[in-house]
């Protein structure tokens, strides 16, 4: 693997933590945003295409860009539900496109990364924006800070199904 962290040399012990293995983690839920600010779609099974994204959700791009796909951590889902005082939060009021469990997204920074049959890239992080205050209220964006999941591009497309695995390489 090409040194993903430039920052610590080569062959250093940091470098060493950084690429060490991860357990995968598991598909929660999935859901596609078809256009700018309707209803999102929760669905079971997704198709993703190489440099565009979710077949279906608005995001998808014939340009490349680094926010084909949005991932947030279900762990991270009940933190900002504690913040907002909440019981629980339903994905769907975040509008990220895949929660999975198990697995510490920012981790995946500078690795590739199997989601089911495709294969992404961490492209970063995926920050609230001024919605999250409609959405929740006052209070919202700052609850959902350093809690929004990341972003990803799809190098290989695929499918993918509710229960897949999300497998670092």
């Amino acid at each position: 693997m090409a040194n993903a962290h430039p920052a610590f040399p080569q062959g250093s012990p940091l470098q060493a933590l950084f690429e060490a293995p991860m357990r995968p983690g598991v598909v929660a839920w999935i859901g596609l945003r078809p256009e700018r600010r309707a209803a999102m779609q929760i669905v079971d099974t997704a198709a993703l295409i190489a440099g565009q994204g979710l077949v279906g959700d608005r995001y998808r791009s014939s340009r490349n860009g680094g926010r084909q796909v949005t991932l947030v951590s279900a762990a991270h889902l009940q933190a900002v539900a504690d913040f907002l005082g909440l019981d629980a939060l339903a994905p769907e009021r975040l509008r990220r496109n895949i929660v999975v469990r198990g697995i510490n997204l920012l981790a995946l920074k500078g690795r590739p990364f199997r989601l089911g049959g495709a294969l992404l890239e961490y492209s970063g992080e995926c920050h609230p924006c001024s919605r999250m205050e409609e959405e929740f209220g006052p209070g919202g964006y700052n609850a959902l800070r350093g809690h929004g999941g990341i972003n990803a591009r799809v190098l290989e497309g695929g499918a993918l199904r509710l229960g897949d695995r999300l497998t670092p390489l």
